[in-house]
């Protein structure tokens, strides 16, 4: 709104309209009330004047600058109950820099000669000096503080003593002044008693005035004591006031401009009595001679022998620095003396060295292992010190021992140092340079499909049917074991699959297919719908962000539904395209091949989608899908190319293995020399097997690839060996707080990588609090001697998945009793180790009664204790049997029958209705009316 009136000007300029009119009239604009109207030359004037009042009629220049900061934290406070409340705390500063143009005016112009050279030795001393005089004056006025403190306390001392006195002077004269009126009072009629009290009351007054006398002595010492402090520190601030001796380097003067060809003279003289030297031309005498012998003597008094030996090694007796003898404080002078420092006078030399006052924190930087050694060389502490506190820490170590990267850095901080997480120095950083291929045309490239889904369900017949093969009737048990890699001509195009297990213990595959794949193909069973693996292969798929294309199978059965199928999918948040979603759904059988074409087009169709490429010309990069130990051709790997050409005779890095490829087959075994981005291949010529899904690239060079191959082996083994030594603590703790844990120890080998990782995990989950599975050993390959020599030292059973012994091997196990399982599917093994792991349980013991016996009569009998005439009421009673003597239908007594008779004759048992004579073992307090209830314990084996 604009103003028009002198209210709403004022309503703009946040003041009263009374103001305003003021100053309107003294700019010289009559306005008389608030309603008045108000021009744009009105408000000139007004500018126009307010500038004139307040300075001159231009704008100032800004000569202010104000510099606002506002810092906002959080701090959590905890109330009674354990709620936790943060409260945000904002702090705001306000600083103002103002330009005074008095001090500018008058600052002076520096002059322009040229700043003195110092001499860094002379530098080094002055700052030291410096540090020195600051130590002194803080120490001095530490102790002015506490002499002042010292002083308070001796008078409130001396105060509270003359107080006392004088209580006790008023005291004694109190109680001396009641003793004559006493004594007045008994002998005011006995004239020859008035002598007696004058005497009396004369030696209380000798001795009032003794004891005020003696006060006031105390007063007068304590007042000399009090002036005699209050004179020490007037004299210490005196000190403290006075102007401070300041050393001053010596004044510069001019360097001579002759030639530096000539050697100058070296000047004669000692330290104490140093040459004479003529003064410089236009230099004050009183200058020079400051500068002769005070600069000589404070600028080499308190430097070592050492610091001038160093010196003169370094540029020779007679050599200088490029310095003047004069901006150096005739330190070059003194040096070309006929007098060495070393045979000089060496009384006023003093020596630098200063014991340290406090800690020294260090700046610790702890690699991701390190030994007790190196940790303690790095804090300058002994190793014993280091491992006192692990120690305390609760973990025993030797002074050779690898810790963790997280265990010494608490260690660090225990000691009082300053821990950081040092970068790992690896040769892996020359990676980087390799890593990228974006200076590469990337062309289009083949899709990598992943066939994922619940086992059984027809995931590899499905693949069968597309590639013309019969792959899954070579899978023992008829489930696939492996991850299989294949690519397939089209007519549409090249599609890479890969086929994964369905089954549960393969679920590390699965990641890996859904980690390395472009779209992912589910399959479920039309007659059997959602599976736990079909749920875990959305998950997997949903992770890695890849599409879903659903291809239910199995729609040749007659009991195939694809709209409950649909719906299951649908709770799974897997929406087809029909309803709005983004996965096609396609009903497919692997047995007639209905809707294979239409799958192939829906995957092909993902792919045009996606717009994938890749780099062709570049180093090859891919993935480890799959790696084995041949017994013939050595470590063997399945590479998935996913950038780049590998080519046979390439340098491989994948994970710790490296080597150069000696052969390259495709996934029918013909040999191929190079092969592109998404195609699958087998190598060979590695140094070991290497780590399934473990990332392979091309190097250039193989030095640099066993290089780092090597740093990753040592880290690896070093990480390991630190956590297993950390955790060593902790299980034993646990294994006594659970008591005695059995183990189960098994060797495990396996023809391929991914297999072992799935036994391996599979058996692990088998483990319980009571029995344990221990995996010593598993690796890829056939059973060696070494192996048997392990299990024989571990006792442990060796598992061949796929592998079989050699004859040396199967020799060794049978003279030494080892014993050797092979396995082919999965889930035998997995049966068998969980049926050998029940056979290990404690059996569970459970009580069953058998019979009820009433006690009638009771019969003492000496050396033989008390029998019992009894009655079998319910049941059966045996010889072998369990008791509790019941009396009032409460639990007295439980043991066992020490004899059982029927008549005279001993019996084994006694049923019901029939009468016995019985005794207990170690038990004679029997009763007529007592109860026995007869029990046995059976034990029963126990499952997982």
């Amino acid at each position: 709104m604009a103003s028009n009136n002198v209210a709403q000007f004022a309503t703009e300029l946040k003041m009263p309209p009374d103001v305003l009119l003021a100053q309107l009239r003294s700019a010289g604009v009559d306005k008389s009330s608030a309603s008045d109207p108000l021009s744009k030359e009105d408000k000139e004037k007004l500018l126009d004047h307010l500038r004139r009042s307040h300075g001159s009629g231009e704008p100032a220049e800004k000569k202010k600058i104000t510099l606002t900061r506002k810092e906002t934290t959080e701090i959590k406070q905890a109330d009674a109950t354990g709620k936790s409340r943060t409260i945000q705390v904002e702090v705001r500063k306000k600083r103002t820099f103002v330009q005074r143009d008095d001090l500018v005016a008058s600052a002076p112009a520096p002059a322009p000669a040229a700043a003195p050279v110092v001499d860094p030795a002379e530098q080094a001393r002055r700052e030291e000096e410096a540090r020195r005089q600051a130590e002194l004056i803080a120490r001095q006025e530490a102790e002015l503080k506490e002499k002042q403190e010292r002083l308070a306390k001796l008078e409130a001392e001396k105060a509270e003593q003359a107080r006392q006195a004088e209580l006790e002077a008023k005291r004694r004269s109190e109680e001396q002044a009641k003793r004559e009126a006493e004594a007045a009072a008994a002998h005011a009629d006995k004239a020859e008693d008035e002598s007696r009290k004058k005497a009396e009351a004369e030696d209380a007054k000798r001795a009032a005035e003794l004891a005020a006398k003696e006060a006031a002595d105390r007063a007068a010492a304590t007042e000399r004591a009090r002036q005699a402090v209050a004179d020490e520190v007037a004299q210490i601030k005196a000190m403290m006031n006075a102007p401070r001796r300041v050393m001053k380097a010596p004044e510069p003067t001019a360097a001579p401009t002759a030639a530096p060809a000539a050697k100058p003279k070296s000047a004669e003289g000692t330290l104490h009595k140093p040459a004479d030297k003529k003064p410089a031309a236009g230099a004050d005498k009183k200058d020079d001679k400051k500068g002769d012998k005070k600069s000589i003597k404070s600028a080499n008094v308190s430097s070592t022998w050492q610091d001038e030996r160093n010196k003169r090694g370094a540029g020779g007796p007679s050599k200088g620095r490029g310095n003047s003898p004069a901006a150096t404080g005739g330190r070059d002078g003194w040096r070309s003396g006929g007098k060495s420092r070393r045979g000089g006078h060496h009384d006023d030399r003093e020596s630098n060295f200063q014991v340290p006052t406090e800690a020294v924190i260090k700046e610790v930087y702890v690699p991701e292992t390190i030994t007790v050694a190196e940790l303690a060389h790095k804090m300058s502490v002994k190793a014993s010190e280091v491992i006192k506190q692990l120690m305390k820490l609760g973990q025993m170590c030797t002074i050779n021992q690898v810790l963790d990267q997280e265990t010494a850095m608490i260690v660090v901080e225990e000691m009082g140092h300053k821990a950081h997480a040092a970068e790992a120095d690896d040769p892996e950083a020359i990676l980087a340079d390799q890593g990228e291929h974006a200076h590469f045309e990337s062309l289009p490239r083949a899709p990598v499909v992943t066939v994922m889904g619940h086992v059984d369900h027809g995931k590899t017949s499905l693949l069968d049917y597309i590639r013309r093969a019969k792959v899954a009737a070579g899978e023992a048990g008829g489930i696939t074991q492996h991850i299989g890699a294949y690519h397939v001509d089209t007519p549409r195009g090249i599609i890479t699959f890969l086929d994964t297990p369905g089954h549960e213990a393969f679920t590390a595959m699965r990641a890996r297919g859904a980690k390395a794949t472009d779209i992912v193909i589910l399959v479920v069973a039309g007659d059997d719908g959602v599976m736990p693996q079909t749920k875990e292969a959305i998950a997997h798929a949903k992770a890695a962000g890849v599409p879903l294309v659903v291809a239910i199978n199995k729609m040749d059965k007659p009991g195939a539904n694809v709209e409950r199928v649909t719906q299951e999918l649908i709770n799974e948040h897997v929406v087809p395209e029909a309803y709005g979603g983004e996965s096609p759904f396609v009903p497919v059988s692997a047995k007639t091949g209905m809707g294979i074409d239409s799958l192939l087009e829906n995957v092909l169709l993902q792919a045009e989608v996606l717009e994938l490429t890749a780099p062709v010309e570049a180093p090859a990069r891919g993935l480890v899908v799959e790696a084995r130990l041949d017994k013939g051709r050595g470590p063997v790997a399945t590479i998935l190319v996913q950038s780049g050409t590998l080519k046979r005779g390439d340098v491989v890095l994948a994970g710790s293995s490296y080597g150069r490829v000696r052969a390259m087959l495709d996934e029918n075994g013909k040999a191929i020399s190079e092969a592109g981005p998404s195609i699958p291949v087998e190598i060979q010529g590695l140094t070991e097997v290497p780590a399934a899904g473990e990332e392979a690239m091309v190097m250039a060079d193989e030095r640099k690839a066993r290089e780092i191959a090597l740093f990753r082996q040592g880290k690896f083994r070093d990480v390991k060996l630190a956590k297993q030594q950390a955790a060593k603590l902790e299980n034993m703790f646990e294994q006594m707080a659970e008591g005695e844990v059995k183990n189960l120890p098994l060797i495990i080998k396996t023809d391929v990588q991914g297999s072992q990782e799935a036994l391996v995990g599979s058996m692990q989950k088998l483990s319980t609090s009571e029995v344990r599975v221990q995996i010593v050993h598993a690796a890829v390959g056939g059973i060696s001697e070494s192996d048997v020599n392990l299990a024989v030292a571990s006792k442990a059973v060796i598992i061949g998945f796929n592998a079989r012994a050699d004859a040396q091997a199967r020799r060794l196990a049978e003279a030494n009793g080892v014993d050797i399982r092979y396995y082919n599917i999965i889930y035998d093994a997995i049966e068998d180790v969980k049926a050998a792991m029940s056979g290990m349980l404690a059996p569970e013991k459970r009580e069953q009664v058998t019979g009820q016996v009433e006690i009638r009569q009771v019969i003492l009998v000496s050396k033989v204790g008390a029998i019992a005439g009894c009655l079998v009421t319910d049941g059966v009673v045996k010889r072998t049997s369990s008791v509790r003597l019941l009396r009032n239908n409460i639990v007295v007594w439980t043991g066992e029958i020490d004899s059982l008779k029927r008549f005279k004759d001993d019996a084994k048992e006694v049923r019901a209705g029939f009468e016995c004579g019985l005794s207990l073992k170690g038990y004679n307090d029997i009763q007529v009316g007592d109860t026995l209830e007869v029990f046995e314990v059976q034990e029963i084996a126990r499952t997982l």
